[in-house]
């Protein structure tokens, strides 16, 4: 705003210049007025071009401002009180009201408002009466009590923004925690969890196998590397968990600039479910050779997890005799489908509903793929029967050679 008014007293100095120096007394005095005039017209135009620069040191100095007042009376005695210059004296106690509060806005309203009177009772004015004399010393008062409440507008609306600007950060910071219990709720649930019931129900099987009567030492060195498979594996999801707390999930074992090849792991992933839970499952990657598919880490990471979230939902939950993985690659989208034969979902499943109970499967689920990029779909498995989970990600394009 200061910028502003030194911007228009920079246009009313350059249109009353020429009267100031035709009206001033030869020798002296031109130079005199000469003088002041580029002295208030390069100082108004350091102030409006380069304000962050000047504009403290005008703050920190109030004598500054008086010594450029005292210059522009020197213009406004040569020029006169009816020129433009009036209004470059009425700018004065508006600047002092704007960078000195009202105690500033004060203290220049009267000097200027005595630089007035004394020019205009010096200068010989016909028909000028009293309420002529004291407009422009009026003006400079109600300009001073502008500016003190124009500053005291703006500090207000500063001190509003920056509590809504802490507000919002606090609120960012929040929704981040949020965010991030969430996330490693699902990575709880989709990984450790589900290992360590995997664990517990090997380990069950393994101490009935010991207890019977006759003991089969094929089967119990079976369920025992069953055990040791998968407390391993939750070992080493508890240290992946750890890794992506510590913000290095991406430098460890997983080099970021190597992508994951989607197929090949889920084939990978679907033989191993089906060895670890004995459950027939068949998996149809896409027909014909492939290429690398050009999927994020980050993406492929959460399209595996909800993938075998999938599986094992239809294993513990939908009481399936089969489960079918399949994968294709079509018109820039990578579809994957998992459906079995089991019960389905209840009729008028929601996501609120799921949270309320304490089933956070399918809700984690959806979180994976929206995270992901990914549109999830549920419905039922073939025949009317079971669930079938559909998997759609679009595929960045590949850059050209150019």
């Amino acid at each position: 705003m200061c910028r502003q008014v030194f911007g228009f007293r920079l246009a009313m100095i350059a249109l009353a210049a020429p009267a100031a120096l035709l009206n001033a007394h030869p020798g002296l005095g031109v130079r005199l007025v000469g003088a002041a005039v580029v002295v208030t017209f390069m100082v108004s135009y350091a102030l409006f071009r380069d304000w962050e620069r000047f504009g403290p040191l005008l703050l920190r100095h109030p004598a500054l401002l008086a010594a450029d007042t005292l210059f522009g009376s020197l213009l406004l005695i040569s020029a006169g009180p009816d020129t433009t210059l009036a209004y470059v004296s009425v700018c004065t106690p508006l600047l002092a009201g704007i960078a000195y509060s009202w105690r500033g806005a004060a203290v220049f309203a009267s000097l200027q408002s005595l630089i007035l009177l004394l020019v205009q009772t010096a200068l010989p004015h016909a028909h000028r009466t009293p309420a002529d004399a004291l407009l422009l010393p009026g003006f400079c008062v109600i300009t001073g009590a502008v500016g003190s409440t124009l500053r005291g507008l703006l500090l207000r609306f500063g001190t509003a923004t920056q509590a809504l600007t802490a507000m919002r950060a606090r609120l960012a910071v929040t929704e981040a925690i949020s965010e991030e219990r969430a996330r490693l709720a699902r990575e709880m649930h989709d990984s450790v969890a589900k290992t360590l019931h995997g664990v517990a129900l090997a380990a069950e099987g393994l101490a009935a196998s010991a207890a019977a009567p006759a003991p089969d030492p094929a089967l119990l060195r079976q369920q025992a590397e069953l055990v040791a498979r998968a407390a391993r594996r939750a070992a080493t999801e508890s240290r992946e968990l750890l890794t992506d707390l510590r913000r290095n999930q991406d430098h460890g074992h997983r080099d970021q600039d190597h992508g994951i090849d989607v197929l090949e792991e889920l084939a990978s992933r679907a033989a191993d479910f089906s060895t670890r839970t004995g459950l027939p499952l068949t998996y149809r990657p896409p027909a014909g050779p492939h290429p690398e598919l050009p999927v994020p880490p980050a993406a492929a990471r959460q399209l595996l997890s909800i993938t075998e979230e999938a599986m094992e939902n239809a294993n513990r939950h939908a009481e399936a005799t089969r489960v079918e993985v399949s994968a294709e690659v079509e018109d820039g989208l990578l579809r994957i489908s998992v459906r079995d034969d089991g019960r389905g979902l209840p009729a008028g499943t929601s996501l609120d509903e799921l949270r309320r109970r304490g089933h956070f499967g399918l809700v984690g689920m959806v979180e994976r793929a929206a995270s992901a990029g990914a549109r999830l779909h549920l419905g039922e498995g073939p025949d009317d029967r079971g669930t079938d989970v559909l998997l759609e990600l679009p595929l960045p394009t590949p850059e050209t050679d150019r």
